[in-house]
Formats: C-alpha cells, structure tokens, sequence
C-alpha cells in the first residue's frame, strides 16, 4: 500500500489514514469540478481536513455553471435572481492526496456540489449529470468501460509583445522547436524531466497513466488515462489530469494549454474516449457472440446524437477552430482503423474491442462529453439503431451540411434538442447555453488586434 492510498470509504478514516502518512500537511485545495472542466473551491488549512469530511466546505452553489473564467451570467437564476446562496461541497472518497507540484506541503480533495442543508445533487452539476446517465446505463443491463486520451501544447510561460503564445523551449536547445516531431522518441525524451513529473505526480495521485506521445504540433503531447469500469471516475480523472499537467509545467516555470486550436498553424488538441459494453463478469461484449451487432447500434447512436452535442463537445468560440484541422470530424462518419473519423474502431478483437468518439476538443467539460457519449451508446443500443455504412479513405473532408457552423449555431441546436433532453436537465441546457453566450458575448464585446489590420 502506498501513502495515501484509501483504505477505507468512510472519511474520516481516510483523512486519518492520510494525515498519518503526510504529517507534513500544511494546506488542503477542496475543489468541484465546473462545466468548463476547471477546478474551483478554497485552500484551507491542513488542520480543516477533519471538518471537512464531516461537513464538507460552502462555496457559491452556482459555481458549476459558472463560464470559463468562474464568472456567472444569472443562467436559469442561477447565482444572480436566486441571490447567489452557498452550497456543500462535500468531498468524494477516494480523492485525497497530495499535490506534489505546490509550492507548500498541499493535499486536495474533489468534490461533489450538493445543496446547502440537504446536501441533495445539483440538477446542473456535470458530475451529477454524467452520474445519472451511468445509473441509467446500468438500469438497463449496459456497463460501459471507458478510457480517456487528452492532448495538450506546452508553452513559454512569457507572451510575444501581441499577447500570443510560443511553444516551450527545447532543454537541449533553449530554442523553441521547429520542425514536427509527431511519434518521435527523441521528442518524447527531450522532454522527459517534465514527463517523468507528470508520471510521477499520477502516481502520487492514483491517476492511471497508460502512457504519453508526442503528437503532431510544436510541443504538443498526448496523455492516455488506463480504461475504468467506473466513467464518473474516468472522468474525474480526466478533469484532474488536466490539472495536474497544468500545475506540473506552472511549477517548472512554463505553461500547459488543452485549448482546442491554440495556434492556427498547427493541429489542435483532442478529447478523444473509447468505448466498450462488457458483461456481468467483465467480459467485452463487442468481441463477443452477437458483439458486432451491439457495436453497430453504439456507434449509431453516436451518430444520432453527435450534431445535438457539438455545443458540449466545443465549448466555446476556438474549440470551433479546431473543426477546420487535419483528422478533425465535421461529418458523423464512422469506420475500422481511420482517424478521418468521428467513431474508429481501433485495431484489435476480443477483449480489445472498442470504439473511440473523437470528435471533442480538450478543453471540453470531461464529465459533459462523457454524458453525451454514453446516452448516445444507450441511446443506440436500447433502440436497436443501424449506423450508416462505414466510410473509407479521408472522411475528414466530408463536412456534414448540418454541421453547426460556429458556437452559437451548436448552443442553440443543443438547446433545443429533444434527444439529449432525455438524458440531460433540459433546463441545464438551457442554463449551459446562456452561461455559454455570456461568455462568448464577453469575450466578442473587445476589438481583436487585427481587425485594425483589416479594417482601420
């Protein structure tokens, strides 16, 4: 057993157990997990944490639903007309562990928003969301195992005199990369001291790695999480890698960006979740008897449900850049082994066998993307749908006509749609969708650099 490993689900136990093996302790981060994928709550002291897993913390109960710089737009009443009340954010056990990157002995726990008093779910609480999605699954036979691929850029902490960004030095070099280094060992190695941290810190962290690349772009990496049998902890996980990568390159001066297209010459990053059914035993239904059969009605479900989540899946105003790269999918087309794709079936039968949704940026909502993922497997599979045929060659050139042309288009497709308002509040769709325009009304209200260029 490693320090910190729970031993026990009761808190208290935990936390006992914790403090025994990081006396050191000084402060601890209790955080929810927002509809952006951020981590928002308050630092306490270290001599908190047993109140805490007696009580939790109160922090503004609207924080889920807050836009990406943790302002609130009054979506739904939510944190304006309601007079911004606290909730409890009571911790989720399992999730106390240290924070190897601060500055200060830290630990941090996540947490789940409940109502003040009654400690009851939020009904616009992503976590909660997915975590109703999941019992639905379950109610009607289907188990999904999930794993999760997150791709990032790693920057110069400093900004160009325009306020844009570079990618991070070399070590070797001190210069920054010039030439792409997609799947190339060297890269990964150049790079190993801020690598072998985030391995390290995973590991502190019980985050299941599954390995690293370096992808396409100029200090651009992917990090694989290992598949669960539990998608609301793959999700946490995937909102916590995030931060981890983040709070890993902070402490070595640098930057860590899951922005969806944060240079225009270069790809963008990914979300990218696969996907299989297994049995009562465990066993991969898609590589089993009449496996095929149910993978088709996944993935077809996907296909039903993809245009209706695109608002989800790209959040906001540049993760619709993302749509215009290379092995991006603008089209809900499917197929073996072809990343041109919205839904590939990787390489590899029996146990093995899978489909990956890759059409998410990475900056999107984990626990979002995998409500919408898994109702759409549900979706697919309790109607018994049929997928269109699958396609070949470069499928990524074939945008779909009803493709949503920019984040307002999605949002208010996402609004109205039918389908995903039977797995999802459709007043948090509606609270989404104006939290989503406020910020995107914010972030258009100021004049962009260059439309000096082009205009003055």
């Amino acid at each position: 057993m490693h320090d910190g490993q729970l031993i026990d689900t009761d808190l208290a136990t935990e936390v006992e157990h914790f403090l025994r093996n990081h006396p050191e302790t000084e402060e601890v981060d209790a955080f929810i997990v927002d509809v952006n994928g951020n981590a928002l709550g308050k630092r306490l002291p270290a001599s908190h944490l047993r109140s805490l897993a007696r009580g939790g913390v109160q922090f503004s109960a609207c924080s889920p639903i807050l836009d990406c710089r943790g302002l609130g737009h009054d979506p739904e009443g939510l944190g304006g007309a309601d007079g911004d009340p606290d909730g409890t954010a009571m911790p989720v056990p399992g999730t106390l562990v240290p924070v190897p990157w601060a500055r200060r002995p830290t630990a941090q726990v996540l947490c789940a928003m409940g109502e003040a008093g009654s400690g009851a779910p939020l009904w616009f609480d992503p976590r909660a969301i997915l975590a109703e999605v999941v019992a639905r699954c379950r109610a009607d036979g289907l188990f999904p195992v999930v794993a999760c691929e997150l791709e990032f850029y790693l920057l110069d902490s400093a900004r160009t005199p325009e306020g844009g960004i570079v990618p991070a030095a070399l070590p070797r070099t001190g210069q920054p990369p010039r030439v792409a280094a997609n799947l190339q060992l060297a890269a990964v190695e150049e790079h190993a001291g801020f690598l072998g941290r985030i391995t390290a810190a995973a590991e502190a962290q019980r985050l299941k790695l599954a390995g690293a690349v370096a992808e396409y772009g100029l200090g651009q990496f992917e990090v694989n999480l290992s598949h669960l049998a539990d998608p609301v902890a793959a999700a946490d996980q995937a909102a916590l890698l995030r931060r981890l990568v983040k709070g890993v390159a902070r402490a070595q001066g640098q930057e860590a960006t899951f922005m969806s297209k944060p240079f225009a010459d270069q790809p963008g990053n990914g979300f990218h979740i696969h996907v299989s059914l297994v049995d009562a035993q465990g066993r991969n239904r898609f590589g089993r008897d009449g496996g095929e059969a149910l993978l088709r009605n996944a993935i077809a479900g996907m296909q039903a449900l993809m245009l209706d989540s695109v608002g989800i899946l790209a959040p906001n105003f540049n993760a619709h850049r993302r749509y215009l790269g290379l092995f991006v999918p603008t089209s809900r087309a499917w197929g073996a082994n072809n990343r041109s794709v919205a839904f590939r079936i990787p390489v590899g039968g029996g146990e093995a066998r899978r489909v990956e949704h890759r059409v998410a940026g990475a900056e999107a909502s984990p626990h979002l993307v995998m409500a919408a993922v898994l109702a759409a497997v549900h979706h697919g599979v309790t109607r018994g749908l049929e997928p269109t045929a699958p396609a070949t060659g470069d499928a990524g050139r074939r945008r779909d006509p009803h493709f949503p042309d920019g984040i307002l288009a999605a949002l208010a497709r996402l609004e109205r749609s039918r389908l995903l308002a039977e797995y999802m509040p459709r007043r948090f769709l509606a609270a989404y969708a104006a939290s989503k325009r406020g910020e995107y009304a914010d972030l258009i209200g100021q004049v962009f650099a260059r439309e000096y260029d082009f205009y003055l």
